[in-house]
């Protein structure tokens, strides 16, 4: 999930790698639309990255396609950090 302040625009992803090669864009929008994607995303927990560069080149990306190939290494870095985060958050939840 990113999005970009200033403008108000959203765009969410979902990588399953049982069913698609890359990321795939699943909601994009700006204004009451993108204020929704952030607010779902943020009830399930999803992270959130602000990057307005990011958000301008996945909002080119239509609703249902994968992240074209130019996007896989940002797109690579921000899952590494995600998955880092949740397994630090895990690690110290679970020695509770």
């Amino acid at each position: 999930m990113a999005r970009e302040k200033k403008t108000g625009r959203a765009v969410a992803l979902v990588y399953d790698e049982q069913r698609t090669a890359a990321p795939q864009v699943v909601a994009s929008g700006s204004g009451l639309i993108a204020e929704k994607i952030i607010e779902t995303a943020r009830e399930a927990g999803v992270f959130i990255r602000e990057d307005p560069d990011l958000v301008e080149l996945l909002a080119k990306v239509p609703v249902g396609e994968e992240i074209p190939a130019e996007l896989y290494q940002t797109i690579a870095e921000v899952l590494a950090f995600v998955y880092s985060v949740n397994e630090k958050f895990k690690k110290k939840h679970d020695s509770r």
